[in-house]
């Protein structure tokens, strides 16, 4: 990826998704979790601090090897067991109906196939498992839109391939979860194109 992408972008995503921004919506979407959870896009461990006790094991996906560092006294904080399993969301290393959860916070917009990702996560999840998401993607309304197309050459060039246009909802309907919580909404911190955020709940059928 380049001395931008291996050094210096994991400590902006640490700083700006860090949990002092972006705690209370975190605390939200881990709630709930339990047994083995696999987390897409694991990054500096900032969810780390909002699994409930009930999650044993933590499988997590993360391709910088500067942020699995960072993440490392966040892991040592909660007594989940936590594993780094691979380094693409698209090629998961684990088997079939395999983990009671999965995790993916910020995540689907830079995945380069969030189809195939979404895919292996109901491959691995157990019938009846859940995916928690929280992720931003194409805005409700159509002046925020024309915003996000024009600014998504620039974010993906400087985002490490971060998509401020992808519609998360349907992205995880057509890879065949039901949706059973939605909440669409924008983060008041951010400006709009870069706020629309879908937080929910999905069910492997």
């Amino acid at each position: 990826m380049g001395l931008w992408g291996d050094a210096v972008l994991p400590r902006l995503v640490n700083q700006m998704l860090g949990p002092k921004r972006t705690g209370h919506i975190r605390e939200r979407v881990c709630a709930g979790l339990s047994g083995q959870v696999v987390e897409l896009g694991f990054g500096s461990g900032s969810n780390a601090s909002f699994y409930p006790p009930t999650v044993t094991e933590v499988l997590a996906v993360e391709p910088s090897d500067l942020a699995w560092q960072l993440s490392e006294s966040r892991r040592q904080e909660h007594r989940a067991t936590f594993t780094r399993v691979g380094l693409d969301g698209q090629r998961l290393p684990l088997e079939d109906a395999s983990v009671d959860h999965a995790l993916s916070t910020w995540t689907l917009c830079t995945i380069p196939d969030p189809s195939l990702a979404l895919a292996e996560v109901r491959r691995v999840l157990r019938p009846g498992g859940q995916l928690h998401f929280v992720e931003h993607g194409l805005a409700p309304d159509e002046h925020v839109r024309r915003w996000q197309h024009r600014l998504e050459p620039i974010q993906k060039r400087v985002g490490g391939g971060c998509h401020l246009a992808r519609p998360i909802d349907h992205l995880i309907r057509a890879a065949g979860f039901e949706v059973s919580a939605l909440e669409r909404y924008y983060e008041p911190k951010e400006p709009k194109a870069f706020g629309s955020l879908y937080e929910g709940v999905a069910l492997s059928r």
